[in-house]
């Protein structure tokens, strides 16, 4: 026996047109969502790649040398490489979620562009410190036998060379060996926690220790929207106490680190400008 079902309709405002909201968001805005939406597939990505990643042992053999910590960045890469290319389309869907139109729709200008294909930190300045500090021959000698690791790690993370090169040269005056009262160690100067939770598993290997530096120095900035002072602050203070007053803290130290850091900063790009430039 068969019927007819017939589906009365009282209220019809769910089937209404979806409205409208492109118009809500600048390129700039959609630049920075389709961004969001792809590090959050990454991570997704990270966190599938890690989890087969453990049924073989590690990609690079569980008792191989420094193999946990290539492990890291190889998936970081790849996953990121994924999340770029959308073979999931989550990135996609939370974009159109979110926007209402799809993510290769959008036309962004070129700098945007630029920013999305390299996954740059645009470096933000918000005091104005035009100081320059020139470091010492020993030390401009001893840094550039990093030059290319340092080149790496700004390609691998996305965080400016000379910026690297400022930090390592106030926390360490890129001295490999170095160690701080507070067991910090190496050209980074990287305390055994945040080592760790970098995937650093020898502080004294010089690519080691610029990579585990230079992928917090990025998560830093990303955490503060590219601010360098924030990040640099959070660098020698931890964010903890970056939240706490709302910007640097009163902290001498800090803030003896945060203009030191500009300053070589400053020096290092209008050295490459061939002028004294600044942040």
């Amino acid at each position: 026996m068969t019927s007819n079902m017939q589906l009365k309709i009282t209220d019809a405002k769910h089937l209404e047109p979806a409205q409208d909201v492109n118009s809500r968001y600048t390129d700039a805005q959609k630049a920075k969502i389709a961004d969001a939406a792809k590090q959050f597939e990454s991570l997704l990505t990270s966190m599938m790649l890690k989890s087969m990643d453990k049924t073989t042992g590690g990609m690079f053999g569980g008792d191989s040398y420094g193999g946990d910590y290539f492990s890291t960045i190889f998936e970081n890469q790849m996953a990121s490489a994924i999340s770029q290319n959308k073979n999931l389309g989550v990135a996609s869907i939370l974009y159109k979620k979110i926007t209402g139109e799809d993510m290769n729709a959008q036309s962004p200008t070129s700098e945007l562009l630029q920013y999305l294909n390299n996954n740059k930190i645009e470096l933000k300045k918000s005091v104005n410190d035009n100081t320059t500090i020139t470091p010492s021959t020993k030390a401009a000698d001893r840094l550039n036998k990093y030059e290319g690791i340092i080149n790496e790690a700004s390609s691998s993370f996305g965080v400016d060379k000379n910026l690297i090169k400022s930090v390592i040269l106030t926390e360490s005056a890129a001295n490999e060996k170095a160690v701080s009262s507070a067991k910090a160690k190496g050209l980074m100067q990287l305390i055994d926690s945040t080592a760790s939770d970098m995937g650093v598993k020898n502080v004294w290997d010089p690519k080691e220790n610029i990579f585990g530096g230079t992928k917090y120095l990025s998560e830093m900035l990303r955490k503060y929207n590219g601010d360098v002072n924030l990040a640099l602050a959070s660098y020698n203070a931890g964010p903890d106490n970056v939240d706490k007053y709302g910007g640097v803290p009163p902290f001498e130290e800090t803030q003896n680190y945060v203009k030191r850091v500009i300053g070589y900063f400053n020096h290092l790009n209008g050295e490459a400008n061939g002028n004294e430039g600044s942040l």
